[in-house]
């Protein structure tokens, strides 16, 4: 999830997973799998590295998460 500002200066969370396309038309439009559009102030850029690092953020966790070893097979031999 990522946050951005809606053109009324109000925060909202947007599920980076289901971004579809962002353009700059001149505001910045973020278009969802969906179908759902949001205009919101912050730039293309800015939108797409908060994208990068949560894919990031995500994919690290995952990480971590299958290099962790399996309580349940350690000592049951």
């Amino acid at each position: 999830m990522i946050y951005v500002t809606r053109l009324d200066h109000n925060t909202m969370v947007v599920n980076a997973e289901l971004i579809a396309t962002i353009e700059s038309t001149p505001d910045t439009l973020i278009t969802l799998n969906n179908g759902h559009q949001f205009l919101v102030r912050d730039t293309v850029q800015d939108v797409v590295a908060r994208a990068i690092e949560y894919r990031r953020q995500v994919s690290g966790a995952l990480r971590v998460l299958s290099a962790a070893p399996d309580p349940d097979k350690q000592g049951n031999t």
